[in-house]
């Protein structure tokens, strides 16, 4: 049960003192933005890759072992979706990239993760305020 002695100020710097360390927090956010943001790019290489073994691989025996038309058509499909992939995965790569850099920089238009914390300290520090300022408010009017 919380002691009615203890003032406003105490039980604000206790809870204060108590609090994760944001540095921690932002190496966190840092190493899962690395750890995505390389994950895409290895992706993205090796997607690229695949497609150009695959289409070194499968244009000789498609050219050799069917119609001209239809290898040349499966081989621009190929072409088009192993770029488009390789392409993708690297644009993914290049945000996630980008917005580690906006996050530790501070650049931007803001950081979300700010905004939400701010929120939920004005939240607490509210709910702090009607816990103990309505028992306060009871304790004075009883003594009076």
């Amino acid at each position: 049960m919380a002691d009615p002695t203890r003032t406003h100020h105490e039980i604000i710097s206790r809870d204060s003192s108590t609090r994760d360390h944001p540095k921690a927090k932002q190496m966190v956010k840092v190493a899962t933005a690395v750890t995505a943001g390389g994950s895409l790019l290895v992706l993205s290489g090796l997607t690229l890759a695949g497609t150009v073994i695959a289409l070194t691989v499968a244009t000789p025996l498609l050219v050799i072992f069917s119609p001209v038309l239809v290898p040349a058509v499966i081989t621009v499909v190929l072409i088009i979706t192993g770029f488009l992939a390789s392409g993708g995965f690297g644009i993914a790569a290049i945000t996630a990239f980008s917005w580690l850099y906006r996050y530790v920089t501070g650049t931007g238009t803001g950081s979300g993760s700010e905004r939400l914390e701010n929120a939920r300290m004005k939240l607490g520090s509210r709910t702090q305020d009607m816990k103990y300022g309505q028992h306060n408010t009871g304790v004075q009017q009883q003594a009076s």
